[in-house]
Parts: structure tokens; sequence; C-alpha cells
């Protein structure tokens, strides 16, 4: 089971020394891996008094392929996206940010994406809030294309490609294409169409439930269940090392291939403290080991 860390993005200073600082340190440690979110648009609850999402106009966020090309140049760590919200992005752009991470990376890039929750976000960016789970389902199948083939042709619904194609194309071919999602119809997407998938859930009943679901859709597909990875979630908090431990042995009797450290809501100030949490996990954890 390969271990990474969760960037804590909305708790971190911005500047790039920071984000160095704790890249370097995390590889040191022996994690394999940095995943990061994706939000290009915060709402003001002012100008939207019903807000109700987890983050608004204040919360940061780096934008995750821009993050990715400086990270590429500071460590070897495999990058992950969990998740990009494809469908309210171009998918030719896309693809061609995916695959200049991948390139610049050496092949050490997994891009996770989902359809996203923030109505606001769609509409500024100028797609459609209602249609965003039928889109992703087309994207995918034209982002493995465009990874994959010199010239491309595609009359879609939502995307139309004639005899156009990314050049040069990425090191895996295709990259590894993992969906995230909370709901029967996501689920089964996942089982579908991906490579690996995210479950923000715990393992036990929710998990088995989630995990019926995607195999309804791989079924469908005719596909292998076990092919699939599947990255869990764990939460650090300073000394809380024994719930982590037990909260890893879970994930890993569940069968998840990868897990991610998540240091953020823990009350941490700065870049230091979240590395210190991530030390403690890393002991606990044996992640030196696992490399």
């Amino acid at each position: 089971m390969q271990i990474g860390v969760v960037f804590p993005q909305t708790e971190l200073p911005t500047d790039p020394g920071a984000v160095r600082a704790y890249a370097q340190r995390v590889e040191e440690l022996g994690y394999r891996h940095i995943l990061t979110y994706d939000h290009v648009l915060g709402a003001d609850p002012l100008v939207h008094t019903n807000w109700r999402g987890p983050y608004d106009i204040e919360t940061t966020f780096h934008e995750p392929f821009v993050l990715f090309g400086f990270l590429a140049g500071v460590t070897s760590l495999e990058l992950v996206t969990g998740i990009i919200i494809a469908p309210q992005r171009q998918t030719a752009l896309l693809a061609k940010q995916a695959a200049e991470v991948d390139i610049l990376t050496g092949g050490h890039f997994r891009l996770g994406i989902g359809i996203g929750w923030n109505a606001v976000e769609y509409e500024a960016l100028g797609q459609d809030f209602a249609t965003r789970g039928r889109r992703e389902e087309e994207q995918v199948e034209l982002l493995r294309r465009l990874w994959t083939e010199r010239s491309v042709t595609h009359d879609g619904r939502f995307d139309q490609i004639k005899g156009a194609g990314l050049a040069p194309l990425p090191v895996q071919r295709p990259i590894p294409l993992w969906l995230g999602g909370q709901s029967p119809a996501a689920y089964r997407r996942i089982g579908r169409l991906a490579d690996g998938w995210f479950p923000q859930i715990v393992p036990g009943p929710p998990l088995e439930e989630a995990r019926a679901f995607v195999a309804e859709g791989a079924a469908e597909a005719g596909r292998d269940l076990s092919a699939l990875g599947m990255e869990g979630r764990i939460s650090q908090r300073p000394g809380g090392t024994e719930k982590l431990i037990d909260h890893a042995s879970r994930w890993r009797q569940a069968g998840a291939t990868h897990i991610s450290v998540n240091t953020m809501a823990a009350g941490l100030d700065g870049v230091d403290a979240h590395l210190e949490a991530l030390a403690e996990a890393a002991e606990a954890l044996g992640v030196a080991s696992n490399r």
C-alpha cells in the first residue's frame, strides 16, 4: 500500500519557499506522493447569502497543474490530483496540461477527476452544472484518446475535435485516470471507466455499500473490479498515532492500494507544524520501509 500526503494548501503560506520546503521534507520522510485538490474560484458569502459550501472566497487553493509544474522541478514524488473538476474545464486543454505534468515528472502522475459541487464556479467558467456527470463520461474517453493517438477526430455532445492531436504525448499512454464521487451514479461510473477511485468514506459498511455500486458498473462494462486502484484518506492529529495506525490498517484490510495522510483541520500553524505531524505519522506507519 503506497502512502502519500494531502497537500494542506488551505492552511500553508502560499509563497514558493514554503511549497518547496514542504514537498522536499515530505520526500525525505519517505512518502511516495502528494495529492492536491482543485478549486478555481471561491464564492463570496456576502453575495451568495445562502452559501453552505466548505470553502469560500477566503480559502486558498493553488492551481494544481501550475503547482505540479513547480513541484516537478524540486521533488521526484508522484503527483496526484484528488480531484480536478474536469467538466468545468476545456477537455483538450485539460489533456494538454496533464500530458505536460506527466512529462515533467517522468511519468509519476495520476490524474484524478470528479464533477464537483460548486455551481457558482461552473457558472463563472461558462460550463453547465446540470450536465456535469454526462460531460465527465465523454471526457474520460476523449482524454485517453488524446493521450494515445497522434490525430483525433471526435464528434461528441460536449466536445468536437477534427483531425488534431497533442505533441508531445505523455510518458504514460494513457495517464492513469482516477475518479472521485459520492453517489450511486458516480460509483457506477467509476466501475465502468476508472483506473482507480477516491472513496470519501471510511472502511466498513459505507465503503462496502459504495463498492457494490462500483462492482455493478464494472460488471456492466465487462471489467475486472480487482484491477481498480483505491486510495483512502487518513487524518493525522498531534499525538493521535494510535487512531492513525488503526485507520491505516482498516484501509489495508479493505484492499486500498494507496492512502494519503491529511494534516488539515488539526489546528496546525505553519509549514513546520504540518511537517512535524507528518514526521510523527511516518514513524508510526513505517513509511520509509514501504518505499
